[in-house]
This record gives C-alpha cells, structure tokens and sequence, in this order.
C-alpha cells in the first residue's frame, strides 16, 4: 500500500511539470503570432519562448523590452502567463473548474496538495477558491492604488500600467511596461524616487512571497500570532530579518550618496525585490560588490513555499540554520519555535541548498567560457534565474542560444521546485529493504 501512495505521488510531480510545459509551448506559439509584436512580424522561435519561460516561471528575465517590443497583445499575454505562474498551473485550472462548478477530483486534490506545499489533502478545495479570491482582491487593491501615481506621470496609459505592475509584483514576476517611456530594460528606475508607488509595489511582492498558507493563517487566526503554524513563523520571521539587515547595509553601504528619501526607498526596494520579484529601482552595475554579493545571495534564497515567489525558499534558510545551531549547542534534534524538525525535512534541505548553489556556480562557470564573460556577472544572472527572480547586470539579451538555454532550465526548476523535478525523473518505488553497515566518516 505504501508503494502504491508513493509511486502517485511521484506521478503528481510529473503532471505539475507537463502542466508548466504546456503552458509555456502555448505561450511560445502566442507570441510568435504577428500581432504580438509592436512590428507585426512575430518574434523568432528563441526569444518567444525565453520570453515565455520568464513569463511561466515568474522570472523578468527577458531578452527583449517588454513595453517597446511586445504590442498590447502580447503584453496581455505575457500578463496571462504571469498569473497562471504566480497562482500555478494546477492552482489556476482548478480554480477555473469550481467557477464553473465541477467537482474536484480526488487525484486533483493531490494535485493540488503538491503544487501548493499543503500539509494535507483535506481542505484543499477551500484552500483552493480561498487563494483564487485574495489573489484578485490583492492585485485589484494594489492596481487602483497604483493608478492615480502612474495616471499623473504617463496618462490614460497609466491605467494599464497599473494593472501590469500589480498582478507582476504579486506574482513576484519582474516583468515591467516601462521601457518605451523611459528607456528599454529600464525597470521602475523612473519610480526610484516615489515613496507611495515603492510602499504599495514592495507591499504586493511581500504578500505574494509569505506563501498561501501564510495567507491562511493570517486570515483565520488574526494577530494571534502564538497560534500561527510553526511554518508560518518561520516565513514570517525570517523574511523580517531578511528585510531589515539588507536593507540597513544597502541604506549605509550602496546608497549612502542620495537624499535621505530616495536612499531609504532605493534601500527597502532593493533588500526586498531580490525574493524574488525582480523590479529594480536602481542601477545594478553602480552598487558595490558586497552589494551585489549581498542581492545574490537574498536571490538563492527567494521567498515562501507555496507562493508565488521562487528560490530555495526562506524555510530551507531556516531548518539549515537550526539544525547547525542544535550542532553547535550538541542538541540531538534542530528546533524551531519549540518544535522538532524532522530528520527527512533536514535531509531535504541540505539536498536543496546544495542543488541550487551548486547549479548557480555551475551554470555560471559554463556561460563565463561559453561568452567570454565575467564569472560574477555570469553568477548573478544565474542567480538571478534559479531564483526566478529577474533582475540582471544586462548580459542576458546578448546571450547565444546555449547559454539562454542554461537560463531557461534553471528559471524552470526554480519554478516547479527542485525536489520535483528530482521526484519526477527518479520515480520509482522505494526497493531499499536493508541497510549497508555503518562506517564512521570524519568531517570538519
């Protein structure tokens, strides 16, 4: 019977991961139409379907400028795949069938339960519609907030604008409509001085990356905080910490030279757009290197599981962190807010760590000899990637075919989630019915 369980699990990574693929070949073909692109000659093969993994994968790396290159069309379809990636492939469709009340099945549940990190099937469904409301709800608020700001600047223009950005910043996308009035590849720079429009966009990544479940209990239990899951305490504590230390050493270190107004927005913008929204405010190639160190290692780690954020999440951060406390303090078990973890769980995020670091120096070691290209350079756009996080040094449009292909692998696992990806090429029953004798092994 447990093998039975196990092996449809396994088939449920699979689905999730055909379910992405489908998406982006869709979204590929769209975009290579004619009326997708402002020249109406349709884009070539490569770009459309980069353009299309960065748009499923919630990433912002693009290789061409959205606002110039892509007509209204296009912009709405890249949107449409945003939201579908933000929510998740299996999220989205479900919600599309309770509105139009079908029934979910059970093997939809497990689905579901899997795409969204849910601890259990029960309660999926309502889960499921619960997240399909707030999504709308938040991306609705933050687009009449943002209207009035960019309707000032840019016109009747600023309504569309609005709504791009909202639905892009909550899905933690980086994808911007900015480029044909300031500038190509110029993200929200021209907006680097506005403190409403970086309060109410940094509001929307933060809730879109906190997670759903997070959602849940914010929702259900309040300010009481004491009943939070642990899980949500964790993402909740933790991406506090990852605000406020990055952002005191942005404020002092990279941009001690502006006026006090924009040095705190440029600082709050940077130390929380790296997880893993994407939008920059200022000019990545001006910061120092501690700087930059600093946006790829906040990149690597992304947001919450079961959001709309990527990266190896904050959680992995944390049960990393406790189990080498419980070493140093000679604890046998790693804790967090006074609950053990599980040795699988700590397993799982030691795999996890190791998988995507070692995949960002890889991946960057290839670019660096494949483009004759600066190795740091090369690690922060795969940073940027396996991260599903956007921001660039501005190397990626000038890439070949090969090494936009390592991009585009890497924007995709960092989307689905490593151990999926992992789960869905080695499926197979356990067959382990004995253990190998134990042998010490020295480390440290």
């Amino acid at each position: 019977m447990k093998e039975k369980i196990i092996g449809k699990r396994i088939s449920t990574f699979r689905i999730i991961i055909l379910g992405f693929f489908g998406v982006i070949l869709l979204g590929t073909c769209v975009l290579m139409l004619p009326v997708s692109s402002v020249s109406r000659t349709g884009a070539p093969f490569g770009d459309a379907l980069f353009t299309a993994v960065s748009a499923v994968c919630v990433t912002g790396l693009i290789v061409r400028d959205t606002a110039s290159s892509w007509s209204g069309f296009g912009q709405a379809a890249i949107l449409l795949m945003i939201q579908i990636g933000g929510l998740g492939v299996i999220t989205a469709a479900a919600s599309i069938s309770l509105l139009s009340g079908r029934k979910i099945s059970l093997m939809q549940r497990s689905l579901l339960q899997n795409s969204m990190s849910a601890p259990q099937v029960g309660g999926i469904v309502r889960m499921t519609g619960f997240i399909f409301r707030m999504a709308f709800l938040i991306e609705g608020a933050g687009a009449v907030l943002l209207m009035p700001l960019f309707i000032k600047r840019f016109g009747l223009q600023g309504i569309w604008m609005a709504v791009f950005h909202s639905v892009s910043a909550f899905c933690n996308a980086g994808f911007d409509v900015m480029g044909s009035r300031t500038g190509a590849f110029s993200s929200l720079t021209a907006l680097s001085d506005s403190l409403p429009a970086i309060l109410i966009i940094c509001a929307l990544i933060i809730i879109g990356g906190i997670g759903f479940l997070t959602w849940d209990d914010i929702s259900d239990k309040k300010w009481h905080l004491k009943k939070y899951r642990m899980q949500s305490k964790v993402i909740l504590s933790v991406t506090a910490v990852l605000i406020l230390i990055p952002g005191l050493v942005f404020f002092f270190r990279d941009f001690s030279a502006y006026p006090l107004k924009e040095r705190f927005c440029l600082s709050l913008f940077q130390a929380i757009t790296p997880r893993t929204a994407g939008f920059n405010t200022a000019d990545l190639n001006t910061m120092t290197g501690t700087g930059r160190s600093l946006t790829i290692f906040l990149m690597l780690i992304g947001g919450a599981p079961g959001s709309t954020a990527g990266g190896m999440k904050v959680t992995t951060l944390a049960v990393i962190l406790a189990n080498s406390a419980a070493v140093f303090h000679r604890r046998k078990n790693a804790q967090l807010f006074g609950r053990r973890i599980e040795d699988d769980i700590i397993r799982n995020a030691a795999t996890l760590f190791t998988l995507y670091i070692a995949l960002a120096v890889c991946g960057a070691l290839f670019i660096s000899a494949i483009e004759n290209l600066p190795v740091d350079a090369c690690l922060f756009e795969t940073a940027s990637a396996i991260g599903t996080v956007g921001l660039s040094l501005g190397i990626t449009p000038g890439l070949g075919m090969v090494s936009r292909i390592i991009l585009m692998f890497m924007m995709f696992l960092g989307r689905v989630g490593g151990l999926t990806l992992i789960y869905a090429a080695l499926s197979g029953n356990i067959t382990e019915t004995s253990r190998p004798p134990v042998e010490k092994i020295a480390v440290g």
